[in-house]
C-alpha cells in the first residue's frame, strides 16, 4: 500500500509574488524535497510550473493543455461568453477556458519537457497528471466541429500523442467533471482509454466530484458511474471518499479485481489536519469493506493547491504516519493470529 498525491500543491508564496520560469523550478524542488520528507512513496510535480505568465496566475486544469493546441483560441468574444454563461454545466466558470475555432492539433503543446524537468530533479518515482480529454471537450466552446464526439476524439488523439512520450511512472488522467453527467460514461471511457492505451507506465483515472476553490461542483454518486470505472483500461483508480456515503462507497467493490483502488484518505475540504489515528483508521475502514490487498495506494482526497502550506504539508505528514500505524497494526494482529495456530 503505498502512499501517493492526487496533483496539485499550494505554490509558494514566493514564486507567486514574482513568478519566472527560474521562480517556478525553484519552487517545484520545493515541492519534491516536502513530498520527500513526508515519506510520500509516489510524488508529483505539484503542478506548480503551470502557470499562466500572460494572466499572472496558476494556469487551470483545462487551460494549461489546451491554450497550446493549435485550433483552439484563448480570446473569447461578448457574444461567446454570453452563449458560455447560459450553460448549466459551466455556469460555475463563467467563461470558457478556450473557443475551437479550428482543427485541433498539438500546437506548442509539449507535455514531455514539463515531466523531465521534474524528473531530472527527484530520483522517486513520479506521477504525472494529464486532464481527461472529456473534461477539456466538455468545458471548451466549439464553433468549429459542431458535434462533440468528434472534437472529444480529436482532443483524446493529441492527448495520446502527448503522453506516449511521458516516461512517468504513473500517468494519471483527471476527471472531476464526469459525475454530474454519468449518461455520457461510455462516451467518456472510450476517449480516456485511448488515452490510457498509450501509458507506457501505470495508467490511473482520478475521478471526484469537483473541488473548484475547495468546493463540490458535481452532484452524482457512485453506483451510477460503475459501469464507466469497469470500462476503463488503467491499472487503478483515484477516489475521494472521506465525504461521500458509507454505503455509497460499497459499490466500489463491484469495480473488476484487476483495477486497483487509489483511496483518499485525507479531506481536502476541510483545513483541520488529521491525527495519524484518524487516517489508520479510515484505512481500516476501507480495508474492511474491500480487502487490503485491493488498496494500492492512499492519498488525500483531490489535489491540495487551494489549502495553506502548512496545512497540505501536516495533512502529506498525517497520511503516511497514518498508512504506517494500520500496516503496522495489521502485521501485529497477523503476528498474534499465526501464532495462536
Amino acid at each position: 500500500m503505498l502512499a501517493t498525491v492526487v496533483g496539485s500543491y499550494p505554490i509558494p508564496a514566493w514564486a507567486k509574488a514574482q513568478p519566472s520560469p527560474e521562480a517556478l523550478r525553484d519552487a517545484l524542488r520545493v515541492v519534491l524535497q516536502i513530498q520527500a520528507e513526508a515519506g510520500i512513496d509516489v510524488a508529483s510535480d505539484g503542478e506548480v510550473t503551470r502557470w499562466n505568465f500572460h494572466e499572472h496566475r496558476p494556469s487551470g486544469m483545462v487551460e494549461r493543455f489546451v491554450q497550446h493546441m493549435e485550433g483552439i483560441s484563448a480570446a473569447v468574444s461578448a457574444a461567446e461568453r454570453i452563449a458560455y454563461e447560459g450553460r448549466l454545466d459551466a455556469r460555475y466558470r463563467g467563461a470558457p477556458p478556450g473557443v475551437v475555432r479550428g482543427v485541433v492539433g498539438p500546437g506548442s503543446l509539449d507535455l514531455e519537457s514539463e515531466w523531465r524537468q521534474a524528473a531530472r530533479l527527484t530520483a522517486r518515482p513520479l506521477k504525472f497528471t494529464v486532464t481527461s480529454p472529456y473534461m477539456m471537450a466538455k468545458l471548451l466552446h466549439d464553433v468549429c466541429y459542431g458535434d462533440f464526439a468528434q472534437l472529444l476524439d480529436a482532443l483524446a488523439g493529441v492527448l495520446a500523442d502527448q503522453v506516449d512520450r511521458v516516461a512517468a511512472a504513473v500517468v494519471q488522467i483527471d476527471e472531476p467533471n464526469l459525475p454530474g453527467s454519468p449518461q455520457d460514461a461510455l462516451l467518456a471511457a472510450r476517449a480516456i482509454n485511448r488515452v490510457l492505451d498509450r501509458v507506457s507506465g501505470e495508467g490511473a483515472v482520478h475521478l471526484c466530484f469537483g473541488n473548484f476553490g475547495g468546493q463540490r461542483i458535481q452532484r452524482g454518486d457512485y453506483p451510477s458511474l460503475l459501469g464507466f470505472f469497469n470500462a476503463l483500461h488503467c491499472r487503478h483508480l483515484v477516489l475521494e471518499t472521506t465525504r461521500r456515503p458509507a454505503a455509497e462507497l460499497e459499490i466500489l467493490g463491484e469495480i473488476r479485481p484487476e483495477i486497483g483502488l487509489g483511496l483518499g484518505v485525507i479531506d481536502v475540504k476541510d483545513l483541520q489536519v488529521e491525527t495519524p489515528e484518524e487516517v489508520a483508521r479510515r484505512i481500516e475502514r476501507l480495508a474492511g469493506a474491500f480487502g487490503v490487498e485491493r488498496i494500492r495506494y492512499v492519498h488525500p482526497d483531490c489535489g491540495l493547491a487551494h489549502l495553506p502550506r502548512d496545512v497540505a504539508d501536516g495533512k502529506l505528514r498525517a497520511l503516511v504516519a497514518g498508512r504506517d500505524q494500520f500496516l503496522g497494526q495489521r502485521r501485529s494482529l497477523d503476528a498474534a493470529l499465526s501464532g495462536g495456530r
